[in-house]
């Protein structure tokens, strides 16, 4: 779409900023070539993030970015997810600044930056364009569960997670390239706004979805990537956690996609759910979320762990701890090269194709087809 600047407003360090994380990573859609951050100023972006040298400089601020570029970027994009998807006085001041300026805002949060009046006559006035990627869809334009994903025939894997901000999408995103770099072609279903961000074709932002399509979004996504992309492997970027009490995802994947292979996210020095200390909600122990999703018709064919709050010792430690424990191999994707991990996915495709043309991988109705929801 156009070069693009990323916003993190001091907080490029933080959890919070993981939609900047991924963009740094990499982007499809936008050539990024900075990141405004007043406290990690004058780093790389990608060293600043995880010792990546990636060539994204980190500015105080959009005027020591156009002063050392000499020309505005197309666009700004919000580079953070906060609670409750709100922005606040100071954020809505450096939005309006920047479109004062004449440069289009990418907005993710759930706050519609669009529909607010002073931002639409600020944005008339300097042309330039406010895309609130969490707008939502009007339900006619919306799908419904239909049972077509049982006709479906290429493997589907569902990186899902134990809690939420641990990174669901960059193992998913990861994964999709270690396969093409060995000729093997793998898509990914985007279920959140930075998958859209980072450009991949196939997905849609599940928590911006009327919850009664939510199950046709994720069938309807994977039928068009079969269909049109035609990839030996299909990866679906999980949400939350399953027993997440701030939102519990991960169900609706498995059993509207009809998925039967599962690589859990886990991060082993977190106690509490994301947001959740004060209330005490603990984590799930890793062992019971693996029964949970066994219950659910598929298996974890593997466990990927985030570090955080961990020595790289203390990691090295509980990865083998829990390899030997539950006989799932167990890998760290940033520590450790993502290619560990292919193995158990290339058996896992080799096992799907080796089923009968006839096997019902899953059928948990006696029939499908379009369905009336009472």
């Amino acid at each position: 779409m156009g070069t693009a600047v990323v916003l993190t407003n001091g907080s490029l360090d933080h959890s919070d900023a993981k939609t900047a994380h991924g963009l740094i990573r990499g982007s499809e859609r936008f050539e990024i070539t900075g990141v405004i951050d007043q406290k990690s100023s004058g780093q790389d972006a990608g060293e600043a993030l995880d010792g990546i040298h990636r060539n994204i400089p980190v500015y105080s601020d959009i005027a020591a970015y156009l002063t050392e570029r000499g020309k505005k970027p197309d666009y700004a994009i919000i580079g953070v997810a906060l609670g409750g998807g709100l922005l606040d006085e100071q954020w809505l001041a450096l939005t309006l600044d920047l479109i004062e300026q004449g440069i289009s805002i990418v907005n993710g949060m759930h706050m519609l930056l669009g529909d607010n009046p002073v931002f639409q006559a600020a944005a008339k006035k300097s042309n330039a364009k406010i895309i609130d990627v969490r707008r939502h869809r009007p339900f006619d334009q919306l799908h419904f569960w239909s049972g077509r994903i049982f006709d479906m025939k290429i493997p589907r894997i569902a990186v899902l997670g134990t809690d939420c901000a641990l990174g669901k999408r960059t193992t998913s995103r990861m994964i999709v390239e270690a396969f093409r770099k060995t000729g093997i072609t793998a898509e990914m279903i985007y279920t959140g706004q930075t998958g859209w961000l980072q450009g991949n074709p196939y997905g849609f932002i599940l928590d911006t979805t009327i919850n009664d399509f939510v199950s046709g979004e994720i069938e309807a996504a994977i039928i068009q990537c079969e269909q049109e992309a035609r990839p030996d492997l299909i990866i679906i970027e999980g949400q939350s956690g399953m027993r997440n009490p701030l939102g519990p995802c991960g169900a609706e994947i498995i059993v509207s996609g009809n998925v039967k292979g599962v690589i859990l996210q886990h991060t082993p020095f977190r106690e509490f759910y994301d947001e959740t200390e004060k209330l005490g909600c603990l984590l799930p122990d890793i062992e019971s979320e693996i029964k949970l999703i066994e219950m659910y018709g598929a298996k974890v064919i593997a466990v990927t762990l985030n570090g955080t709050g961990g020595s790289s010792d203390e990691l090295s430690s509980y990865a083998r701890s829990l390899g030997e424990k539950t006989g799932i191999p167990v890998v760290c994707p940033l520590e450790e090269p993502m290619e560990n991990i292919l193995p158990v996915l290339r058996q896992f495709v080799q096992d799907h194709d080796q089923l009968p043309d006839n096997t019902s991988l899953a059928k948990p109705c006696n029939s499908h087809g379009d369905h009336n929801h009472a």
